[in-house]
């Protein structure tokens, strides 16, 4: 391979040979620029576009740096027309959205003003029932958690409030309310100081005894010497 920076074919057959046009960078320039770079990707593609630049063939250079020929011309193309910078790893854009900017907005009014009972037959509003309003409204299916997913991206969050019964009355509930009087300095100066350690232990209940005893024997045991069934000095009775 001559350093005229063509990109030949290494069989017959191939087509014409694509050639490196940006000259501002040297092979050493860019092994340079490779070094600061955080992305492996970009890193491999200047370092394939460097070994081109030294004189290197097509095939080399593409499977030192994990790649085949073809992409070795993609990427020659990327930095002829955008420098070191086209050579970046790019990201899909992936499918267009289900919904518009306006019917996100729309679908988020919806969902603070709350549903209608005689319309949507329901009190409040649930991924299930969501679901079908987006689908009656704009014809769109999609899953329940792709709904909850939706809510969060516009800064709404699942409540789920207390049960209240309908027929509740505020006043009834504080009317029948069992509240206590607060206690009072004259209910604590009557106890005695009997009747306080009767509160805080009763009287003539027993002591805890030890959770644990000292496995050590004590100064009247030996340890290993049974004592004799008779005791000495003793006959059998008969």
């Amino acid at each position: 391979m001559c350093g005229d920076c063509d990109l030949r074919a290494g069989v017959e057959g191939m087509g014409p040979a694509v050639r490196v046009t940006r000259g501002d960078l040297t092979a050493l320039e860019l092994r340079a620029a490779a070094a600061k770079c955080a992305d492996g990707a970009q890193v491999r593609r200047i370092l394939a576009l460097a070994l081109v630049l030294e004189g290197r063939p097509r095939t080399e250079a593409a499977a030192l740096n994990g790649m085949d020929r073809q992409t070795l011309s993609d990427c020659v193309h990327r930095y002829n027309a955008d420098g070191v910078e086209g050579l970046k790893s790019r990201k899909s854009p992936g499918r267009e959205p289900f919904l518009t900017a306006a019917q996100k907005a729309e679908l988020r009014a919806l969902v603070i003003q709350g549903p209608d009972p005689a319309v949507h037959k329901v009190v409040r509003w649930r991924c299930a029932d969501l679901r079908a309003e987006v689908a009656r409204r704009w014809s769109i299916e999609v899953h329940e958690s792709t709904i909850g997913a939706w809510l969060g991206e516009l800064g709404l969050t699942r409540l789920q409030p207390r049960p209240v019964h309908p027929k509740k009355d505020a006043e009834t509930e504080t009317t029948f309310k069992n509240v206590w009087p607060a206690p009072s300095a004259s209910s604590f100066r009557d106890l005695t100081a009997v009747s306080l350690h009767q509160r805080i232990r009763p009287v003539g209940r027993a002591k805890p005894r030890p959770r644990w005893r000292s496995a050590r024997p004590g100064p009247h045991k030996t340890r290993g010497v049974r004592a004799p069934f008779f005791k000495p000095g003793c006959q059998n009775a008969g």
